[in-house]
């Protein structure tokens, strides 16, 4: 199945953090990828996005303004299965 890309706006990227914006409207995705860094993941939107990961397909909700973090090594395909644009912005700690 073929799903359009997700966007990524890099908005700082220097030694200590790499502060992005991702986009994602309504079926878009990320793509297979592993971390390389731990992370601060701050929803701007609200919604839910579908996560398949090595052991399965995991649903996580997001709700504007609470932040969730993850470590290092996380291997996964970030996909938007809602009806309208998904917004959060990733920070990553070199």
């Amino acid at each position: 199945m073929s799903r359009p890309q997700a966007i990524p706006t890099v908005q700082i990227d220097n030694d200590r953090v790499i502060v992005t914006e991702w986009r994602f409207p309504p079926g878009a995705e990320t793509g297979w990828h592993r971390h390389a860094h731990d992370y601060v993941v701050v929803p701007m939107t609200g919604g839910e996005l579908l996560l398949e990961t090595p052991e399965g397909n995991r649903t996580s909700p997001l709700v504007p303004g609470q932040s969730y973090t993850r470590q290092v090594g996380v291997e996964h395909n970030v996909i938007n299965p809602t009806g309208h644009e998904v917004v959060f912005v990733e920070i990553e700690m070199r």
